[in-house]
């Protein structure tokens, strides 16, 4: 375990120290803050409610269980839980902070965690969109973001990833089931 602690801070001060360049300070800052990305989930929002119609009120209670499950067993229940210091309290690996470092813990990312969740709904969700995988590179570039500003270790990161696939999974599920219950509830015409 403490040799994968270890591996998990030095590629936390590659990321953090090694790669820092005025590029990425640029772009990285903004895109891991959830105001940035109010135009794509405005456009999201009136993709679903034009093309999904009659289902839609379920795909937008299928994002909000996405959003409580992930947050909550990121936020509330693992970090609270395994109680792990963010590396930018750590002195001892310099690192740079980008943004404030939250006083909160460290283990899972809950940044990684909710936008891998939805991520992976949206991706199951649109499956007729060629590009979906797009979702994915999202959250993946919010993650990597985590650790380039200075609040998170990859591991952090990488376990919020792997929760987020799994509830982003679990909840299209539940909502492919509360449409198979509303489809067959329908009265036959």
């Amino acid at each position: 375990m403490e040799g994968l602690l270890e591996i998990d801070q030095n590629i936390y001060t590659f990321i953090n120290s090694g790669m820092s360049n005025g590029f990425f300070d640029t772009i990285l800052v903004p895109l891991r803050h959830k105001l940035f990305w109010i135009p794509l989930y405005l456009y999201l929002l009136s993709f679903i409610i034009i093309n999904y119609k009659k289902t839609a009120i379920l795909v937008l209670v299928g994002i909000v269980l996405t959003i409580l499950i992930s947050d909550g067993m990121s936020s509330q229940l693992i970090k609270k839980s395994i109680k792990r210091t963010r590396p930018c309290h750590q002195a001892e690996l310099k690192p740079i902070s980008r943004v404030p470092c939250s006083s909160g813990y460290s283990f899972t990312s809950s940044h990684a965690t909710n936008h891998f969740a939805l991520g992976t709904y949206f991706f199951l969700l649109f499956s007729f969109f060629k590009h979906r995988w797009l979702f994915f590179l999202w959250a993946a570039i919010i993650g990597f973001a985590q650790i380039y500003v200075g609040v998170h270790y990859p591991g952090d990161v990488i376990a919020g990833s792997l929760l987020g696939l799994l509830i982003g999974g679990l909840t299209f599920f539940i909502y492919q089931k509360m449409i198979q219950i509303l489809s067959s509830a329908e009265p036959i015409a």
